[in-house]
């Protein structure tokens, strides 16, 4: 990869869902790089894109036009084995529910995506240990996650996002069932990956979530209508005068 080229480039990038006059045109040509070291917040309306825009930079979906790279590399190549395990190996992923098994402990929620890449049993739980460590959670390592607060699991499902060696780090709302102390905990962990030399995207409804990123890119209806430096012009821009 070319040093002045982003860990993540969305060039061009459309999503239509459906066909005919029924289609529904979620993302219509929109171009980003974030690069290493840098968050990027993403902000917009309900049904604007902006978790389409996530699950396509995290290969959990494809564009109907243009080009998601990760890396220098073109997502649109790679067969969903290839998919896989690049989202295994390089990309951490905040979802908005969690997503965390009930039947597995902390530590072997965290330590999974490892031990699917063909990491050793042993091998995955010390890194999984010392990603819990990292978001002060390593004496719950053996709880399950209805054995733990709402906020705990969510430093679960930040410490299984950056375990490893991941680059490239996506959140989706991933303060929003949280409340705001925990949540300004969440987003100062996302914030010391990056400053480490991950790249992220944060999307999130907030102004002052969006205040711990370097980049603010806001969309409407699909299109990327404005990018400023984190809270100045937020407001006008969620007032819609932006248009």
């Amino acid at each position: 990869m070319n040093p002045i080229d982003g860990v993540l480039e969305l060039r061009d990038v459309r999503r239509t869902h459906g066909a005919g006059e029924a289609a529904v045109h979620a993302l219509r040509g929109v171009s980003l790089t974030v690069r290493a070291g840098e968050l990027v917040a993403v902000m917009g309306p309900s049904g604007s894109g902006k978790s389409t825009l996530l699950a396509l930079a995290g290969g959990l979906d494809r564009p109907t036009g243009g080009e998601v790279v990760v890396e220098g590399e073109a997502l649109v190549g790679l067969s969903a084995r290839e998919l896989a395990r690049l989202r295994r190996r390089r990309i951490g992923y905040v979802f908005q529910d969690l997503n965390l098994l009930g039947s597995l402990t902390a530590v072997e929620n965290v330590a999974l995506p490892l031990e699917l890449d063909g990491a050793g049993v042993r091998a995955a739980r010390q890194l999984a240990l010392a990603a819990l460590r990292e978001v002060d959670l390593e004496d719950l390592a053996d709880r399950f996650p209805d054995q733990m607060s709402g906020g705990q699991q969510q430093r679960v499902a930040i410490a299984r996002a950056l375990v490893g060696e991941r680059r490239l780090v996506l959140a989706d709302e991933p303060t929003g069932a949280l409340d705001s102390q925990t949540g300004e905990a969440v987003l100062h962990l996302l914030r010391r990956r990056v400053d480490a030399g991950a790249a992220g995207v944060l999307v999130t409804h907030e102004a002052r979530h969006a205040g711990w990123a370097d980049r603010v890119v806001f969309l409407r209806d699909g299109v990327m209508v404005d990018s400023t430096a984190p809270l100045i012009g937020v407001d006008h821009l969620l007032s819609g005068s932006s248009r």
